[in-house]
């Protein structure tokens, strides 16, 4: 049975009869193919993707399989219609606290009419795509059992300003997230951020093949990051992840690269370098500061 994603955080949504992605409980995801051949094209970066031998196989982690295309009925009622069906990247989490971040400072492709190019344009100046180089353009965070999830709404989450999204970061791995921004303990970003299977190590692999792939340029693509905080706060073995999504304005990189894209990755991952270093520091000062001293391990925590 198909049914609305529950954690989708960004982009067309299946609701209020209007046409957006679906989901089954099998860990597919079925998105509309877009209209004016955007669909076309991101079904055929896929399949040109999936059997591009000039992708290192360690890269294609990071990118959604994809089971091809299927004739459906449409989320919003008006017949059948042929859907991407890709993996369903949230479905093995259980709370996912999920961020959606479009990457590069520039969103339009150059093949783009000038009426989208303009459009982009505006879109990019009132948010921080301009200034950073990214901007966030989804996000749910899960703050526990009774609270639930907080998912700010689309015109508070465009408004967000360079110091929203540094707020956002740190209260993105807060244990007292539902406090608010001004007192995020950053908590669980030595576990999310940090280590060896991290956020930050995850997108530094990501950015080494960017600094040497010419074979896509990637217009107005997302990184999501997403993690179970629940299990965090239990003590499991944190599993966060990045993916990207959204290829519908990939064109060919002809050996150029894509510095649109690397620039941006680069600007996130300074800023979730400073949250995991301000995290460190903080656990070294509680440390000091503490009644018993404790010895402060290389990945924040106290002994």
């Amino acid at each position: 049975m198909l049914k609305v994603p529950e954690h989708q955080v960004a982009g067309h949504l299946a609701i209020d009869g209007k046409l957006g992605p679906l989901v089954d409980d099998s860990g597919r995801f079925y998105k509309p193919l877009q209209g004016d051949g955007r669909g076309n094209k991101e079904l055929a970066f896929y399949e040109s993707f999936s059997s591009d031998t000039r992708v290192p196989d360690h890269i294609r982690k990071y990118f959604p399989v994809c089971y091809g295309s299927q004739l459906l009925e449409a989320s919003n009622g008006s017949g059948l219609l042929h859907h991407l069906v890709l993996q369903d990247i949230v479905s093995s989490y259980r709370n996912p606290s999920i961020m959606d971040v479009k990457i590069g400072s520039r969103t339009w492709y150059p093949e783009a009419s000038d009426n989208y190019i303009q459009k982009c344009l505006e879109k990019d100046r009132r948010t921080t795509t301009v200034s950073l180089g990214f901007r966030i353009a989804g996000l749910q965070l899960y703050e526990g059992k009774e609270s639930g999830y907080w998912r700010p709404g689309r015109k508070e989450v465009q408004s967000f300003t360079v110091y929203n999204v540094r707020s956002i970061l740190r209260r993105f791995v807060s244990s007292n997230s539902s406090i608010g921004n001004e007192n995020s303990d950053c908590s669980f970003a030595p576990s999310i951020y940090g280590g060896s299977a991290g956020i930050l190590e995850q997108l530094l692999e990501l950015k080494a093949w960017f600094e040497d792939q010419t074979i896509y340029h990637f217009h107005s693509c997302s990184l999501l990051i997403l993690f179970d905080k629940e299990s965090v706060s239990k003590g499991s073995a944190p599993v966060p992840a990045i993916k990207l999504i959204d290829f519908a304005h990939v064109v060919e990189g002809k050996g150029v690269i894509d510095h649109n894209f690397l620039g941006g990755l680069c600007s996130l991952i300074k800023f979730v370098s400073e949250v995991l270093s301000d995290s460190k520091e903080s656990s070294i000062k509680d440390c000091v500061e503490s009644e018993k001293p404790g010895i402060c391990t290389d990945n924040g925590n106290c002994q």
